[in-house]
């Protein structure tokens, strides 16, 4: 069972007229600017799951500060899951410091999201105290009905690119530190902050609740990133995510299997993991 739990996806009015949106997303527009930024639909994202042996797929959506349009983005992954219901699940996209956040992300949960997510903080500083502060209301509703929350995070260091963030490494530990009894999934392997649980005090136990998304490696990180957070965070912590279509999974098969991870952690890292988190039906 291959499960990819971080892709985006786009309404078509969003993909037909993305200049449209630029004006009061700063955020949108630094990642999406380019033409050459590619944004799909229910039907590309399907096909490519068909193609690439993608058994169900975790559709996140983009953190619009407007809230009509955050709106519209959640009922169009909506739509889509009703469309595939085996195929597609939602993560409620929603930006901590938008009007209405709280109650967006209550409706979707109400309405069958798995989750939230993707939380980005592109163009905030980062995820700063402020930040975390703003995200309590959400991380309660998530705790209470124990589902994960999905979250943007970066290598503090190394080259720059659009959607690298100012997110420190003390930063993600404080959200996880502030919200330890929430199941959180870093996305882009968590900045690398695994490493940490070497460390002999405190540490490993902040991070108990913490799961790390494989979303953008092949851009990242040489593929011996596999074996070693298998080693650190633990093989049960790490989750297949390809952040498609910015990569197609393909790509990702190719590095996974140069790896060294043996069969059993394989396994849990395309679909095992993912299927217990999200507590999803096994073939």
């Amino acid at each position: 069972m291959i499960v990819d739990v971080h892709t985006h996806m786009f309404p078509r009015s969003v993909r037909e007229h993305r200049a449209k949106y630029f004006g009061d997303e700063p955020a949108f527009e630094m990642l999406y600017n380019s033409e050459k930024a590619k944004m799909i639909g229910t039907e590309e994202l399907i096909a490519s799951m068909d193609e690439n042996g993608v058994d169900m797929s975790f559709i996140c959506g983009f953190p619009w500060m407007n809230e009509e349009t955050c709106m519209d983005h959640n009922d169009y992954i909506l739509e889509a899951m009703g469309m595939y219901p085996d195929r597609l699940r939602g993560l409620c996209s929603f930006n901590p410091f938008a009007k209405g956040s709280a109650r967006e992300v209550e409706r979707c949960l109400d309405s069958g999201f798995s989750g939230v997510g993707e939380v980005a903080f592109y163009t905030e500083g980062g995820i700063t105290e402020e930040a975390v502060s703003h995200m309590a209301p959400v991380m309660a509703m998530c705790r209470k009905r124990d589902l994960p929350v999905l979250i943007h995070t970066n290598e503090p260091v190394g080259h720059s690119y659009p959607g690298k963030s100012d997110n420190t490494l003390a930063q993600i530990y404080n959200l996880a530190k502030t919200y330890p009894d929430n199941k959180l999934i870093l996305g882009h392997w968590g900045g690398g902050i695994f490493f940490y649980t070497l460390l002999k005090k405190e540490v490993r136990e902040v991070l108990k609740n913490v799961y790390y998304d494989t979303a953008a490696s092949c851009f990242l990180y040489e593929p011996d990133i596999y074996r070693i957070a298998a080693e650190l965070a633990g093989e049960d912590k790490i989750l297949f995510g390809t952040d498609y279509p910015l990569i197609g999974p393909k790509r990702y098969y190719r590095e996974i299997k140069t790896a060294g991870l043996e069969a059993p952690a394989r396994e849990k890292l395309m679909g095992g993991n993912a299927a217990a988190l999200f507590r999803l039906p096994r073939p």
